[in-house]
């Protein structure tokens, strides 16, 4: 059944919006932590602190923290894996390719592949520079307001994380919209709510994740 599952078209974009709905979940969760950075270090820095604590006293110190981090790994390979593998199949069915483009297809639409490789490349930016400090000269451990004041105080890491901020929101404005086709919840009727509402969605994280660099370079969070 699983086997099924996987190898079919329809089961791989079945895949790929489940795996897009946990992943948007969580980046909802992680905007909201990210704007804490405005009521100062001491408020960030317990929310990242608790972040290593959180199930505590039931888990383990971190124990929680690598649970969320291995089903985010999960959901991003998975989702990674099935929309290259639909795009194959797609460039198989059609090798010649259009002659013209659809005339409604939105640029989010057009743009889903290469955002998809943007995000991916920024992810791995972000954990060299925020988490690890591979790349991130003068990283201090246990010190993630100063970190990300640090970063936002460099040209390269605001061009970096706006383009990325940038293409996150063109993925989940059609993202949302096609999960919501896939999984059956949209029709006729709701298409104009579910489009709108992938439209906010994105509009929200977008700002809210631009505010931290924006303020970084403002002098509003120094």
């Amino acid at each position: 059944m699983t086997r099924t599952l996987w190898d079919s078209t329809v089961g791989k974009k079945a895949i790929m919006a489940v795996t897009g709905l946990i992943m948007l979940g969580y980046l909802v969760a992680h905007m909201a932590g990210n704007l804490k950075i405005f009521f100062g270090p001491g408020e960030f820095d317990g929310y990242a602190h608790w972040l290593r604590t959180m199930g505590a006293p039931v888990l383990h110190e971190e124990w929680a923290l690598w649970i969320v981090r291995v089903a985010l790994v999960a959901a991003v390979v998975l989702h990674g894996v099935s929309a290259y593998q639909l795009s194959r199949r797609d460039i198989r069915a059609r090798p010649a390719g259009y002659v013209r483009r659809r005339a409604r297809a939105s640029y989010a639409t057009r743009t889903m592949r290469w955002g998809g490789v943007i995000l991916a490349l920024f992810l791995v930016w972000h954990i060299l520079d925020l988490t690890t400090g591979t790349v991130h000269t003068g990283f201090r451990p246990g010190h993630p307001y100063q970190n990300v004041v640090d970063t936002f105080s460099t040209w390269y890491g605001n061009v970096i994380y706006i383009t990325a901020v940038l293409a996150l929101g063109l993925h989940v404005r059609h993202g949302f919209w096609s999960a919501a086709q896939t999984l059956g919840v949209g029709n006729a009727t709701r298409e104009r709510v579910l489009k709108t509402l992938a439209g906010l969605l994105a509009l929200v994280l977008t700002a809210g994740f631009v505010s931290v660099p924006v303020a970084v370079m403002t002098g509003l969070v120094r």
